[in-house]
């Protein structure tokens, strides 16, 4: 009989128990990670975008955190969290087998995982290093993972760890984040009512959102107070005071978010394309921009009432939809009042308004926005013609617009100003979405710094940036760059050049080219300062030819353009596309004294510990001397006092400029300068489509640029331009080119480089005779913009905001 040993058996189940025991736990620990991303916490960090005021224009992020410090956090929002999530957590060792063990009841008798037991380090373990997976091999991992964090941090720096990287919901994570995101505030003021919402969030955020459901929000808010009671970290009164304390939900309002988004993504695309997705998504670095945000908004308002403006004289393309029934009516009037309950309207904004009646005896439309009676008087829709340039005259206003408006007719219109209490009747005008595209650049000529860019109309709707990106005509915006390198070649301002028919032939392919001016009329012998003021073509493509070519394209590289050029004389007519940037920095140059601005977007970056990565300061290259850049500026001066750019005039100080139509009226420009601020501003469509009928740079383009000018100059003193050593000035016979004679009445104040004034007097005869040629040749002085500046009445005022209903003031030009 075999003599069993219980010892040795015993000994063997005991190396067995002990051998499953390790396999196991070799199995479950093999591939766990290490602790450093805990030990070395580095968080998914918010990156922040910042105007050169400090405001904060921009945020990136994967996850949207702020951490804090324990230290910082209220003792009750930390009582909070520890009630409702885990009551022992300074007293187990990072798991507790009670809670567990009712987890594990609960779970056995609902036949299914409802619940977990899991502590607030074992939460973190699974927040840093594990999956949600309702396993159990991923729970024993995370009970391995949970002791392996104990021993090697303490407990208030895992409950730093857990408070900092918990997600909240909404796009919150952390108690910093949640408190911005739900009450708008830091979490050094969140009250006990909101610590103890916030703290019932981690079991479900988007179940028990406030945002979403709030009746199931206050249901675990309850829950959370009576567990505070429970612990005693607060006495029922302060639960039941809480409780019924009104929560006032909203998100951190950080009014200049976005403030310019064309500006803000561009900045965006730099920190992506140069230093990565995850330093710009998670690294949490300072990007100090150049944005100016007053000088932004105006761009903004500026770009959005010159479309408008434009539009409207395009004419009215109808309702946005028609209401046949009063039914149908009361139901869009309910939709806009439930739209109204979250953003209240206000003076300047547009809204969805329905026609209830038109009283055509009084002239008056009367519109409903939501529950709000409103009127549109004659001034506020007379622009609502149906579009029809064979039967009207382009930009006609029609003698009884009232014909085309119904009751039932849903239309745009916009708040004119503030009424007097809820039940005043709302002064609104008609207004539409505009079709046309739009964009400006701005930028200091000494700094380079970008102050204000718009890139389009909606940037929810693309991305694409027409400031950067757009690659356009610039037309006679390009002259001025022909005309500098002619002042470096022996041109003065009074140089004259015949304007004259002029044939090109090319041999090779049988084809002839006539250039023609705008107004298809030769005005005969015309000085380089009329050639540029009045954006003479034949006077450009005959300068041209003098230099040539080669020496214009010289010139156009040393203002910073890069973009491809045509090499034949059609360059004198800016044939060849180029952007807003390249051609608000050739002008820039002109401001600086002939000194190229390099433009600058961003200031500095530095990483989430004030590290600089990144420090951009100011350069310039000297690209022409500051004689010639003077002269020109000078010569521009002229455009705006009295060329093609007069309207900008009424800025009312020395300002300098010039207008771009493109022949086919797809483009149309205004790239114009102050002392100390530059700004390009460009009008047209996307595709290949014409502006209309009169649509130049004047028209279309100057109405912006002046509007942005005006808030950008508005408090400032008035600067003129500096006046080099270099620089001397002659009485001038503006037909001849010549000195004028003492006795002459119409003279110009010159000026030229010293030593190059002309030393030879005009005779009044000559004078006489050459007027009366220019005179003969041309029927008008400046053919299209004549024609445009006899159709001032028809110009919709780009923002009659402030004005009464005087038709005299209605018809201002913009």
């Amino acid at each position: 009989m075999i003599k069993i040993n219980r010892r040795k058996i015993l000994g063997l189940f005991a190396a067995l128990v002990l051998l499953v025991f390790f396999g196991t736990y070799y199995y479950f620990t093999r591939d766990l990670p290490s602790l450093v991303r805990i030990t070395d916490y580095q968080p998914n960090l918010v990156t922040k975008a910042y105007s050169s005021e400090g405001e904060v224009i921009g945020e990136f992020y994967i996850e949207r955190r702020v951490v804090v410090p324990l230290t910082t956090m209220p003792k009750y929002l930390i009582d909070a969290f520890l009630a409702a999530e885990d009551s022992g957590f300074y007293e187990h060792e990072g798991v507790s087998y009670i809670s567990i063990a009712r987890a594990f009841y609960k779970n056995v008798k609902a036949g299914r995982i409802v619940q977990g037991g899991s502590t607030i380090t074992q939460q973190v373990a699974r927040s840093f290093f594990l999956s949600s997976e309702k396993k159990i091999s991923r729970k024993i991992r995370e009970v391995i993972m949970a002791y392996r964090i104990e021993r090697e941090l303490n407990k208030d720096e895992i409950l730093n760890l857990y408070l900092n990287q918990i997600y909240l919901g909404n796009g919150a994570y952390g108690v910093q984040a949640a408190a911005e995101t739900y009450f708008g505030k830091d979490v050094e003021g969140l009250t006990i009512s909101e610590a103890a919402l916030l703290a019932g969030l981690p079991k479900a955020p988007s179940k028990y959102s406030p945002y979403t459901n709030l009746e199931r929000a206050k249901e675990r808010q309850e829950f959370v107070l009576n567990r505070m009671v429970e612990e005693e970290y607060i006495n029922p009164n302060d639960a039941v005071a809480a409780f019924f304390e009104e929560l006032n939900l909203k998100p951190k309002a950080i009014k200049t978010l976005w403030a310019g988004p064309y500006f803000t993504e561009h900045v965006r695309r730099y920190i992506e394309e140069k230093y990565g997705e995850n330093l710009l998504y998670k690294g949490g670095l300072n990007i100090y921009t150049t944005m100016d945000i007053k000088l932004q908004k105006g761009a903004n308002e500026a770009v959005e009432l010159g479309r408008r403006a434009y539009d409207k004289r395009r004419g009215y393309r109808g309702p946005l939809e028609s209401l046949e029934t009063a039914d149908e009516i009361d139901e869009f009037r309910d939709k806009i009042e439930t739209e109204l309950e979250r953003k209240p309207i206000e003076v300047g904004g547009i809204y969805k308004g329905v026609i209830t009646s038109v009283d055509v005896k009084k002239k008056l439309i009367n519109v409903d926005i939501g529950y709000r009676h409103g009127i549109i008087n004659k001034w506020q829709y007379r622009w609502a013609r149906v579009y029809n340039p064979e039967s009207l005259p382009d930009g006609e206003l029609l003698r009884e617009p009232l014909v085309n408006f119904a009751t039932g007719d849903v239309i745009y219109v916009r708040l004119r100003r503030e009424p007097k209490d809820e039940d005043a009747i709302l002064s609104l005008a008609l207004e539409q979405e505009s079709l046309v595209e739009a964009a400006l650049i701005s930028s200091e000529p000494e700094t380079g710094y970008v102050r204000a860019m718009v890139g389009g109309s909606n940037f929810r709707n693309t991305q694409f940036n027409r400031a950067v990106q757009a690659f356009r005509q610039p037309g006679s915006g390009f002259k001025p760059i022909i005309y500098a390198a002619a002042l470096d070649n022996e041109y003065t301002p009074a140089t004259i050049v015949m304007d004259s028919p002029i044939v090109f032939e090319d041999e090779i392919n049988e084809v002839k080219w006539r250039p023609r001016n705008y107004d298809e009329q030769f005005h005969g012998p015309t000085t380089i300062r009329k050639g540029l003021t009045k954006s003479r073509n034949i006077v450009t493509i005959k300068v041209l030819q003098d230099i040539g070519v080669a020496r214009a394209l010289d010139y156009a590289a040393r203002f910073g353009i890069t973009s491809p050029l045509a090499e034949d004389l059609s360059l004198a007519l800016g044939s060849s596309a180029l952007t807003l940037q390249e051609m608000n920095t050739v002008f820039a140059t002109f401001a600086n004294k002939g000194y190229r601005p390099d433009p600058i977007f961003i200031t500095k970056i530095t990483d989430k510990d004030g590290n600089v990565l990144e420090e951009n300061i100011p350069s310039a290259e000297q690209v022409i001397d500051e004689d010639t850049a003077f002269i020109m500026a000078n010569l521009l001066q002229g455009v705006v006092q009295d060329g093609t750019g007069r309207r900008a005039k009424a800025l009312g100080r020395p300002a300098a400029g010039k207008t771009g139509t493109t022949n086919n009226l797809n483009d149309a420009w205004f790239i114009g300068f102050i002392p100390d601020l530059t700004a390009t501003v460009w009008v047209g469509y996307d595709t290949e489509k014409e502006l209309g009928k009169y649509e130049t740079g004047s028209r279309a383009a100057i109405p912006i640029w002046l509007k942005y000018m005006q808030t950008a100059t508005e408090g400032t003193p008035i600067k003129n331009f500096d006046v080099p050593d270099g620089i001397e000035f002659a009485k001038i016979d503006p037909v001849t080119g010549l000195l004028a004679p003492p006795d002459a009445e119409d003279v110009l104040f010159e000026a030229f480089k010293t030593g190059t004034a002309p030393t030879t007097t005009s005779s009044m005869v000559e004078s006489t005779e050459k007027a009366q040629k220019a005179t003969s040749a041309a029927s008008t002085e400046d053919g299209a913009e004549e024609v445009e500046e006899e159709t001032d009445e028809f110009d919709i005022p780009i923002d009659d905001a402030g004005y009464e209903d005087d038709p005299e003031m209605m018809q201002i030009v913009e």
